[in-house]
């Protein structure tokens, strides 16, 4: 399989660099975009279809392709992979709960390939600041399709405004729903990891009192009073207005431990209810969860990931064809110019054209453990075909 990633400014742009990437004979027969929600999807996949190219596609909070990353902008990886060795699903969720439509994706991909694998992107956003529940999403498909099966993604964003995301194909879009590239797992190997890098800070803590996404005491005290004086921000705790997401929760994240297991995942504070003197974290805190506060991530967090990286690639003792990378839109306020490090890294590492985008939330298979909805999370896989 061969593959080539350009990026564009506008649909013009993108027609352009589509000419220019077929200029030696290149014929790819699918392009997974990545876009702003300021871009024309519509004008795009116009566009992809004039040259019978399939599409896959996740509105984004910024993208980026090896050598190049921005915001407001359109990206997209383009492969000239058979197209009988993947198919495309999208399915709206009107009148669906997550995991119907997890099962119908999961059955679908079964039906068409014994060994399947996936590439899949849910919307990010249900209404204002309302998180898809990729908990949800992510348990149902490994139950449906079995938990050897392997799948990678993020959900949709849009440019961080928390209001309405995409995904979409060819023939269609949806702003509640899921999108899957289905792959047959002989022709077309997966790997990938989804990794976070942050560091522990201080003792282990317990949940002591949550309902949902409701964080009510930690240790037997205010989870707010608590959270916020530990990080020297006492006084914000009665303050209305305080951002939570934008001034803490980007670099001060939980750390998980996940019971009876080594795994470790990361899960965020989004704001505080002040009404329920509550933490709302952007996954479930259950009661009797162990967790740790977290130190501000710095280079050793980009090291870390090349490092993981490098050890997947000796192992499989080869170059992929393409590589993408799902990374959290918390990563890069909290990493600053580190995120552009770490995504050329992860391409240099595995030697091959690279396109990505900043998620609300990330899919993958975490070190040494199984598929997770994450938080916070560096998510890449290599593809290539066999």
């Amino acid at each position: 399989m061969k593959a080539k990633s350009i990026k564009g400014k506008s649909p013009e742009e993108i027609k352009i660099a589509l000419d220019g990437s077929m200029a030696d004979g290149f014929k790819p027969t699918l392009a997974i975009v990545f876009i702003s929600v300021k871009q024309d999807r519509k004008a795009v996949s116009e566009i992809l279809a004039q040259y019978d190219i399939d599409v896959f596609g996740a509105t984004s909070c910024g993208e980026f392709i090896d050598g190049h990353q921005s915001k407001g902008e359109i990206v997209m990886m383009l492969m000239d992979l058979s197209r009988e060795a993947y198919s495309i699903l999208l399915e709206g969720m009107e009148g669906l709960s997550i995991q119907e439509a997890a099962k119908q994706v999961a059955n679908s991909a079964l039906t068409q390939f014994a060994n399947p694998a996936l590439i899949i992107c849910s919307t990010g956003v249900t209404s204002p600041g309302e998180l898809f529940d990729g908990t949800a999403l992510v348990y149902e498909l490994s139950e449906s399709m079995g938990r050897d099966k392997i799948f990678f993604g993020g959900m949709a964003g849009d440019d961080f405004t928390l209001k309405e995301t995409a995904v979409f194909t060819q023939n269609g879009e949806t702003n509640h729903g899921l999108v899957a590239l289905v792959l047959n797992a002989d022709k077309v190997s997966l790997n990938g990891m989804a990794i976070t890098g942050w560091k522990r800070l201080g003792i282990s803590r317990k949940v002591t009192r949550s309902n949902g996404k409701l964080l009510y005491s930690i240790d037997g005290k205010p989870a707010v009073d608590m959270y916020l004086k530990y990080l020297g921000k006492g006084k914000e705790a009665a303050d209305r207005y305080f951002d939570v997401l934008n001034e803490l929760s980007f670099d001060y994240p939980f750390i998980v431990e996940r019971e009876n297991s080594d795994e470790v995942l990361i899960k965020g504070p989004m704001s505080i209810d002040h009404d329920e003197n509550a933490l709302v974290t952007d996954m479930e805190m259950k009661e009797g969860e162990k967790f740790w506060f977290s130190v501000p991530p710095d280079f050793d967090i980009v090291q870390e990931i090349v490092d993981e990286a490098t050890d997947v690639k000796n192992s499989v003792g080869e170059d992929a064809d393409a590589l993408l990378v799902f990374s959290c839109a918390g990563r890069e306020p909290a990493l600053g110019p580190l995120v552009t490090m770490e995504n050329e890294g992860l391409a240099e590492v595995w030697n091959s054209p690279m396109a990505g985008f900043y998620t609300y939330g990330e899919f993958g298979r975490a070190k040494n453990g199984q598929q997770h909805n994450h938080s916070a999370a560096c998510c890449w896989v290599a593809m290539k075909e066999k």
